[in-house]
């Protein structure tokens, strides 16, 4: 319980003065009250819908969140729309500016407090997560709803909790039978005249196998063999996910006798941030030694990007071959997550006990 604010607060340890009354105030309470006081000033609805993202620290990121924001505020004009970011080094390094200027982001749990707070208390609280698969950080979403509707810290007025209806919007590849196929509907329509001319090589996340909540990773497989139905030519990896890194997607290649010709790359992720940037289409080769790179005792290719690994290996894959777009960027799978919403509000509120897990 409460596991993902104490991340929040131990990642930095500073505390803060409050010109008000001259004391000093621990982290806690200064993000709560700048949350509490955003949402008072921008509250213009009596339901809100809460996005919740791992978060960036990227410019591009940044523009494809605002950009998501305002269509959700477009398409849902009875609500009040917020963002929060889950991770908490995405959050003090947005705060410390890394990359970009300085932003300020903060975690779910605030955001939820903040909602239910006196000359606030939403009638209806959306949260929608933006992850690509149901795993570990959909697990996360779920567990700060739990928090909330249970009253983690007991600061929360308990005949509120009794009437306020909680909703769910689920991951973009949350069903197998239905998101999966649309997504590839969506994604071919996209990027079939690139795979008309070579690979078109999608670079999901992933969980480690110790990580593998719900065993949302064969989303990756699923869409794979969803894409492959338009075209041999698409492929489905990940950072992350054993079995299934760029060695794995090599391997496929090779065996689908793909053994030349262009590999253009995507992020399989909601933005394009550090591990599209760098992962993807950066210029790390630190593993080839000029004639061969060593995997690891997992089977990847580590200290280097797609983008170099597959132009050793023999094809065009440069930057011009990079499309270098988070899938939030895209106004198609965008539409994805909206339905998703559209279903949570449709829905019976959350039975936050029993979630929405893939089979």
């Amino acid at each position: 319980m409460m596991m993902a604010v104490i991340a929040v607060l131990t990642a930095v340890s500073f505390c803060a003065c409050n010109d008000d009354d001259d004391k000093t105030e621990n982290n806690y309470v200064v993000y709560q009250k700048a949350v509490n006081k955003t949402v008072k000033s921008q509250k213009k609805n009596s339901k809100v819908i809460l996005l919740v993202a791992f978060g960036s620290t990227w410019q591009q990121a940044y523009d494809a969140f605002d950009v998501t924001v305002n269509s959700y505020k477009q398409a849902f004009p009875g609500y009040d729309v917020f963002l929060s970011f889950s991770s908490a080094i995405c959050i003090n390094r947005a705060a410390a500016g890394e990359n970009v200027a300085p932003r300020n982001f903060y975690a779910p749990p605030f955001w939820l407090s903040a909602f239910a707070q006196p000359g606030v208390q939403y009638s209806e609280i959306v949260v929608q997560s933006l992850q690509v698969i149901p795993g570990e950080e959909y697990t996360r979403v779920i567990n700060y709803i739990k928090d909330f509707a249970n009253n983690a810290n007991g600061d929360i007025d308990d005949k509120y909790l009794a009437g306020v209806k909680i909703k769910l919007g689920v991951p973009l590849l949350q069903d197998a039978e239905k998101d999966v196929p649309e997504v590839a509907k969506q994604l071919n329509a996209l990027y079939n005249p690139q795979a008309s001319q070579g690979v078109v090589a999608f670079m999901g996340h992933g969980n480690p196998d110790s990580y593998d909540t719900y065993k949302a990773n064969v989303r990756y497989t699923q869409l794979e063999e969803a894409l492959q139905a338009y075209s041999k030519n698409y492929f489905v990896g990940t950072v992350d996910m054993m079995k299934n890194f760029k060695t794995n997607v090599y391997a496929r290649m090779q065996a689908a006798g793909i053994t030349s010709g262009k590999v253009f790359c995507h992020p399989l992720m909601s933005i394009d941030g550090d591990h599209g940037h760098n992962d993807m289409a950066g210029d790390d080769d630190d593993n080839w030694d000029g004639s061969k790179f060593t995997p690891n005792e997992e089977g990847e290719v580590e200290d280097t990007s797609w983008k170099m690994y597959f132009s050793h290996l023999g094809y065009t894959c440069n930057n011009s071959t990079m499309i270098e777009k988070g899938l939030l960027e895209l106004p198609s799978i965008r539409n994805i997550w909206m339905n998703h919403t559209k279903d949570a509000i449709s829905g019976e509120p959350l039975d936050y006990y029993h979630s929405k897990n893939p089979e």
